[in-house]
């Protein structure tokens, strides 16, 4: 996209741009089907002017906004030109990154189109990716560390893109197997107790692990590569005593370990692996008195070299949006409750 220079009027204190969209880009992909992703630009810059004619887009309104929704479409042929479509989701995500950098809110030289293009695991025609900042820098820390623990509300792909990065590495031949785990907290771990084989015993437990894998890889190579060893679904309490090599090793859950259990898992670490452990400190379901070892290991390893925490908060929740506005409902009850 090219851009003519902006015109300013200092007297009202308006700017003007023109944006070309290049002819090979049809117009449907940048003001989307029936203008949708235009009206969301129109719905989130409301006092600015917006208009179409041919493959020209101008803008007139306060210098501000005016700047703003020039990077705005900028950031979005960017996206177009890597054979991405650009959503309606896509599109709000990119102005929330674009305030954020202008208000002061997020550092660092990451933009939308960096974010939005980062490719982590195609499969099964879809692709995986980072849809946020944060995500983005999560995703990154991963590659750049051997201990990361990804903290966070529901929603906001912990555990999601932990899996992904998981199954990268080992079709990348970065790592031998895949070890996933969680706490089995509702049964508090004694599983002798419960009906049924061990898989039957656990299964509730992981399912939502089990989920995630069916979406990254071939279904009827599943249990192919669990019966090899090669992927490892069990129970936290399965991991005592062993020492995980050339591995990629995910706790989910991790707020419901106790300071036991959560120094038990990571002392397994062996060589050439790499952890990666999940959790929401707000949602602990441990036994009154028992303390959560996610909360209390942020203090234990603050400033560990090699080892990184990253920080998710409700403007990552990449479900339905109301997930991130009771997110947000739940931590403001907590404060004036002085929870």
């Amino acid at each position: 996209m090219t851009q003519t220079p902006t015109v300013r009027t200092p007297a009202q204190g308006q700017a003007h741009a023109r944006f070309t969209v290049p002819a090979k880009h049809p117009m449907v992909m940048v003001l989307g089907s029936g203008d949708a992703l235009l009206r969301v630009v129109e719905k989130a810059f409301p006092d600015v002017d917006i208009h179409v004619r041919g493959n020209e887009i101008s803008a007139a309104g306060g210098a501000a906004d005016v700047a703003l929704v020039q990077r705005l479409f900028d950031e979005m042929m960017l996206v177009l030109r890597t054979g991405q479509p650009m959503t309606e989701d896509a599109v709000e995500r990119s102005i929330a990154m674009l305030r954020a950098s202008e208000n002061g809110g997020a550092d660092g030289p990451e933009t939308p189109a960096d974010v939005l293009t980062q490719n982590i695991l195609s499969s099964r025609g879809r692709t995986i990716r980072p849809k946020t900042l944060n995500q983005k820098r999560y995703v990154d820390a991963i590659d750049k560390h051997t201990i990361v623990f990804g903290i966070g509300p529901a929603g906001t792909g912990k555990t999601y893109l932990a899996m992904a990065k998981a199954v990268q590495a080992l079709q990348s031949k970065q790592v031998s197997r895949i070890i996933l785990t969680r706490p089995a907290v509702e049964a508090g771990e004694r599983l002798g107790f419960l009906p049924g084989t061990l898989y039957e015993k656990i299964d509730p437990y992981l399912r939502p692990l089990y989920d995630a894998l069916h979406d990254m890889l071939d279904p009827d190579s599943i249990p192919r590569l669990m019966a090899a060893g090669t992927i490892e679904v069990a129970p936290l309490a399965y991991m005592r005593g062993r020492t995980l090599n050339d591995a990629f090793i995910i706790l989910d859950e991790a707020q419901n370990t106790s300071t036991e259990q959560m120094k038990m898992f990571l002392t397994r670490l062996g060589f050439d692996s790499k952890i990666v452990i999940t959790g929401d400190v707000t949602q602990v379901d441990l036994p009154g008195g028992t303390k959560s070892g996610l909360r209390q290991v942020q203090d234990i390893l603050d400033g560990v070299e090699d080892v990184h925490f990253s920080r998710l908060t409700s403007q990552d929740v990449v479900r339905h949006k109301l997930v991130g506005r009771i997110v947000d409902a739940y931590e403001r009850y907590d404060n004036e409750n002085g929870k």
